[in-house]
């Protein structure tokens, strides 16, 4: 029997479960391009509960403790006995969320010997040190494409906030009691006829691409993979051949880019300063692209006109974080993919990993990251780490 620990955040602050606004969601059984949803053997919750917190526990409790393995759900994570330390020796499964990561660092997994799966219940495990899973001889998987479409309805969502100035018109009547239309839009600017790009074309910079179409935008993109040209004609996009070109060019720019080496603080003073003085910038991908303090020197300047990010660094940030108090900024708490919609299926998509590992059949390859116990599908490669 094996022992799972997952790290999720904690529960509202009302309690649980919450005052659901909708009796159901809409059943979505596959995604553009023709991947399936996950497909489970079965599923213990009802889609549309609160699964991503603690007491949702992404609905797992019944099936694993069902089956005679042990099953840990916590959210403390971060100081240096925390449960996810204590737990960690005799663990042999983590599952985390992009949303409130469990950092498994190289000391983290030397410490837990039986560690031999890390799942991400959504998408981007680089809260993994993907050469220690490696050398560890560890599978790392994620439920790919589970969330995709949530991230780009709320970066589409982030950036009408940021140029309509919806963040302080709604302040006027709420936290202000006012009526001050004068304020309200002096910051306010339609979209249309905007040049807006996307850093980063895969499943999520494309489903944005896609989304904004019909606003009538002149549309651009930077990926190192250039889209297919039935692609770039459908949509009208310009490709640019790097970053600079891009960014240069565009009034809104939206990041969709993983982070690497090569990505990591890539938005720092001198590339803030090659973009059009009032642009707008959105980021749902990573926190460390851009260069933490280089943003908020570039909204004090005037030279972005707007910041709205769904990423921190690290995650959550402290109370004295600078986001939280720059100008001219719509933060959110890294919620845009673990909407209620979003996690009924990076939920199930646990599941159906969970399933195969301690069934001994193949995950399917889209979900690894790094295929480290040889249960890879065709066409997955042991220990390789995917794009």
């Amino acid at each position: 029997m094996a022992k799972i620990l997952s790290v999720l955040y904690p529960d509202p602050v009302g309690g649980y479960p919450p005052d659901y606004a909708r009796d159901e969601i809409p059943t979505i059984t596959g995604y553009p391009g023709g991947q399936t949803t996950p497909t489970p053997e079965a599923i213990d919750f009802t889609p549309g509960q609160l699964l991503g917190c603690v007491s949702g526990e992404l609905g797992l409790r019944p099936f694993l403790e069902g089956a005679g393995h042990t099953y840990v759900v916590t959210s403390d994570k971060e100081e240096p006995d925390s449960v996810l330390d204590r737990e960690l020796p005799d663990t042999d499964v983590v599952i985390s969320q992009p949303f409130w990561p469990a950092y498994l660092t190289p000391e983290r997994i030397a410490a837990a010997p039986r560690l031999k799966l890390a799942i991400t219940a959504g998408i981007g495990s680089d809260h993994v040190d993907l050469p220690s899973a490696i050398a560890h001889g560890m599978t790392v998987a994620e439920v790919t494409f589970s969330n995709s479409i949530s991230v780009s309805e709320h970066a589409v969502m982030q950036i009408l906030t940021l140029v309509r100035n919806y963040m302080p018109s709604h302040e006027w009547v709420t936290a202000k009691k006012g009526w001050n239309i004068a304020d309200a839009v002096s910051r306010s600017y339609d979209i249309e006829g905007m040049d807006v790009g996307v850093l980063g074309s895969g499943r999520i910079g494309q489903a944005v691409l896609r989304r904004l179409k019909p606003f009538d935008v002149r549309l651009h993109y930077f990926d190192v993979h250039r889209l297919p040209k039935e692609v770039e004609e459908e949509l009208g996009l310009t490709y640019h051949p790097d970053v600079r070109s891009l960014v240069s060019t565009v009034d809104v720019l939206s990041i969709h880019t993983p982070l690497h080496p090569q990505t990591q603080n890539l938005f720092d003073d001198e590339l803030l300063g090659a973009m059009k003085r009032g642009a707008y910038i959105v980021n749902t991908a990573r926190a460390l692209i851009v260069d933490r303090d280089a943003v908020v020197r570039a909204l004090n300047s005037g030279q972005l006109a707007g910041y709205a990010g769904d990423v921190w660094y690290p995650q959550p940030p402290p109370p004295d974080h600078p986001w939280r108090t720059m100008p001219y900024e719509a933060m959110t708490p890294h919620v845009s993919g673990s909407s209620l919609s979003a996690q009924a299926r990076y939920a199930a998509g646990a599941r159906e990993i969970l399933e195969c590992w301690f069934g001994g059949r193949p995950i399917r390859p889209e979900y690894l990251i790094v295929d480290g116990g040889g249960l890879a599908g065709a066409g997955a490669h042991s220990y390789t780490v995917a794009g």
